[in-house]
């Protein structure tokens, strides 16, 4: 009899739980189709690429050659176009400069159907805050990106990028051209944890490669979520390989900045070593995080700082090691332009053999280089938005709160109606002349408006230190049998990496 009604029960368990189950599934697609049917509404004005029946757009952005098909479609739909990611995701992608201005010149939030996938990893950082809290830590974290404490990092730069170039040196006696960009990438970790931790000169150890390691694993994971809605889910998705991958890599990544700010909190509750920390020649990044306060005196919680360190470690070693590799590939395509920058170092540095902050003001045609790298391969291709309120275009068009927003920036940097020639290399559209009369928002590498970069002082610094110090090493020539393929990554970076011939020019280049 027992065994009777225990099944009859777990019978009747089971019937509740499909029952309890199926009810939430509905509430869920329900609730997706009426999302679903005000974000098509909001863009019925907008046309826009075929769509497949269930990926949407999903299938071609996950392509090779992606970023290029979104250029393509510039030409068949002025302004933007509706991009739907899966059936229930969609986005008015933006790629004209009056376009980004409208929303961009706000200060709407980060869409959060894509930025709080990052949270698992760098948590409620600058990057993915909103509101009163943005701006608490956006004037806190302020002071730590003024001239007066970029300027020491000068020397870091330089240090850090002379250890690269001197395995270059190794590599290059090979005569064969080889991947750039991982050494690049480590040179720029190297130089992250000195600027951001006080690291000293010993280089990585292998607790910062597993922390490189992890980085590059997050970047990839992370696109490959946007890019697929069935893992827009988080539930479904941490059931998943790649699920699992992620939160083993967000561990590695949270064990290394942990570690690094209890070694620092823990050495301030020492006198002496607190007495040495004040006196150094620099702040560090930590440093001004952990003196930081507000106007009553709050200062940044543990999770807070370790939101914001995990938030500038990513978006500081990863934005500008796309960005240093593509400059460098941009200067091995055009030799003519690579020497005029090499000949304009050498005669600022004269007899010099080390670079000042004051210098990178007088590098004008590198950093017009530097710029037209940018355009032509933006270091972030695509950013998102979420109009918290209703938003009008110049042609009379407009959208409602709650829209989402696109800004490929890829496409906006190649639109021919904004850059004439636009695949043409030419770094004199950034002369003064020619900047003066161009759009706003035609060129925004740093993404724009109140809710820009709040690094870009910092990357462009390096940047500029290591092209100059990289030009005065080496001759640059791409490889035409592994020309690279782009490949949007979070950053964009190349599938098969940045291969190029370095000829070493001899120890009376570097001055």
């Amino acid at each position: 009899m027992v065994p009777v009604l225990l099944s009859l029960s777990l019978s009747h368990l089971s019937l509740w739980a499909f029952a309890l189950v199926s009810v939430l599934v509905f509430l869920k697609l329900t609730r997706l189709l009426l999302r679903r049917q005000m974000l098509a509404r909001a863009m019925d004005r907008f046309s826009g690429p075929p769509t497949h029946w269930l990926f949407g757009h999903a299938l071609e952005i996950q392509q090779t050659g992606s970023l290029d098909k979104v250029v393509s479609w510039t030409h068949e739909f002025p302004y933007a176009h509706q991009l739907w990611v899966g059936q229930f995701l969609g986005f008015l992608n933006i790629y004209d400069p009056d376009y980004a201005k409208a929303v961009y010149s706000r200060g709407d939030p980060k869409a959060p159907d894509f930025y709080d996938f990052f949270l698992q990893w760098i948590g409620k950082g600058l990057l993915v805050l909103q509101g009163p809290k943005w701006f608490q830590h956006r004037k806190l974290l302020t002071p730590g990106f003024h001239y007066d404490v970029l300027k020491p990092y000068v020397a870091l730069f330089a240090e850090s990028t002379r250890v690269m170039l001197d395995k270059w040196e190794k590599k290059a006696r090979e005569q064969k051209s080889f991947d750039i960009y991982s050494d690049v990438g480590h040179m720029a970790l190297d130089s992250l944890m000195k600027c951001t931790f006080g690291k000293g000169t010993s280089g990585l150890n292998d607790r910062d490669n597993n922390y490189y390691l992890s980085v590059k694993e997050l970047t990839l994971l992370m696109q490959q979520r946007i890019d697929s809605f069935q893992y827009h889910n988080d539930f479904i998705y941490f059931l998943t390989p790649h699920g699992r991958r992620f939160l083993r890599a967000c561990q590695v990544a949270h064990d290394h900045t942990d570690q690094v700010i209890r070694e620092r909190k823990a050495a301030l509750q020492d006198e002496k070593e607190r007495e040495r920390i004040q006196s150094k020649r620099h702040l560090d990044f930590l440093d001004i995080l952990l003196g930081a306060r507000d106007e009553e005196g709050i200062k940044l919680s543990d999770e807070d700082l370790r939101a914001e360190v995990d938030t500038f470690m990513f978006e500081g070693h990863d934005t500008t090691t796309s960005a240093i590799s593509w400059v460098l590939y941009c200067m091995s395509l055009y030799p003519e332009h690579q020497r005029r920058c090499r000949e304009e170092i050498q005669e600022i540095l004269g007899d010099r053999d080390t670079l000042k902050w004051d210098d990178l003001a007088e590098m004008t045609y590198l950093t017009m280089c530097i710029k037209e790298s940018f355009r032509l391969y933006p270091p972030v291709p695509q950013v998102y938005r979420q109009l918290s309120q209703p938003v009008n275009f110049v042609d009379g068009r407009s959208l409602p709160e709650g829209s989402l927003i696109s800004l490929h920036i890829y496409a906006l940097h190649r639109n021919s109606t904004v850059w004439p020639d636009p695949e043409v290399f030419d770094p004199l559209r950034f002369s003064p002349e020619n900047v003066a009369g161009r759009h706003s928002f035609a060129f925004i590498p740093f993404s724009a408006g109140p809710r820009n970069c709040i690094g870009q002082q910092f990357a462009m610094a390096e940047v500029k230190v290591v092209t100059a110090l990289c030009l005065l090493r080496f001759e640059f020539a791409p490889d035409p049998s592994r020309l690279p393929i782009k490949m949007p990554q979070l950053v964009l970076r190349s599938k098969n990496g940045i291969h190029l011939h370095l000829k070493p020019l001899g120890p009376g280049s570097e001055k």
